[in-house]
């Protein structure tokens, strides 16, 4: 009776959160996906999504924060986040494919995954990346395009899109 009720509530749950989706605030050079999951759950998602692939969180910025606590200082009235932040990792593999195609690629590493959640639209969580784009070689857009293939796998999966 007891595991009928959890997979009842659990199936429920599943209604009660809708999809996640390509946004409408994705355009040229950057991806991002919606979701109405909180800003907690997003970021976890994203750091689990990270380490389960064999990497490491290296940082996160708290960009929100940052924002808020220096709104004053710089003459802002208007809030623009409730929470944001960027959490950069790194790929031995993939960096070295990278940058072996083209030293200057090393502009790159780390890589970053953002979330946020606005302001204006409390509810509903923002989680992204921008694309890499190197210099026009064939080995340079391929070693980039294993990054960003990479980058759009975390954020799919974070914002529940997968």
């Amino acid at each position: 009776m007891r595991t009928a009720l959890l997979a009842a509530l659990g199936l429920a749950g599943a209604f009660l959160t809708a999809p996640a989706m390509a946004s409408d605030l994705s355009g040229p050079g950057i991806t991002v996906y919606s979701t109405e999951a909180s800003i907690d759950d997003v970021l976890f998602d994203i750091s689990d999504a990270i380490v389960n692939r064999g990497y490491v969180v290296d940082y996160r910025s708290h960009v929100g924060e940052m924002l808020n606590r220096t709104a004053a200082d710089v003459g802002a009235e208007k809030a623009i986040y409730t929470a944001a932040v960027i959490t950069q990792f790194c790929s031995a593999v993939l960096s070295r494919n990278a940058m072996e195609a083209d030293p200057i690629n090393i502009a790159f590493c780390p890589y970053g995954i953002f979330a946020f959640e606005r302001a204006d639209k409390p509810g509903m969580v923002y989680v992204g990346y921008r694309h890499l784009v190197g210099n026009d070689t064939e080995a340079s857009k391929a070693a980039l395009a294993e990054v960003n293939a990479l980058l759009d796998s975390i954020a799919k999966e974070a914002a529940g899109a997968e």
